[in-house]
């Protein structure tokens, strides 16, 4: 073989390499830190409290309670996206999370504390 020919082959073998390496960081999979269920799930458990507070079915407390669970459980995505990469077993601990919190919103969306005067919100809704 010529030398040529070897600097040829090396040129081409570092080109592909390189277009295989860029894709291959394009297409997020090097480096997944996206989490599109989680956010999705966290802002439709953020709506469910909304409502609970509005419609009085949630005290300011029990409101509180599940802010700070909602708030833990960002922190954790956070702190696992921190390393560039979240794992299988970081996204199953985030869901478990998301799970006992959707427990804990529903149980206190359905106990019998009440808020004495619901949110204005909601006593507008029934008089319409």
């Amino acid at each position: 073989m010529t030398l040529k020919k070897i600097i040829a082959g090396g040129m081409t073998a570092a080109f592909a390499l390189g277009l295989t390496l860029s894709a291959f960081a394009q297409d997020g999979t090097s480096g997944n830190t996206n989490t599109p269920r989680i956010d999705k799930r966290q802002t439709k458990q953020q709506t469910r409290i909304d409502q609970g507070v509005q419609s009085g079915r949630l005290t300011p407390e029990e409101q509180q309670q599940l802010q700070n669970r909602q708030g833990r459980i960002a922190e954790n995505e956070a702190a696992a996206q921190a390393d560039g990469r979240v794992t299988k077993k970081e996204r199953a601990r985030l869901t478990n999370q998301q799970n006992r919190a959707s427990r804990g919103i529903a149980y206190q969306k359905r106990d019998r504390q009440r808020v004495t005067t619901p949110a204005p919100a909601a006593r507008a809704k029934r008089k319409g």
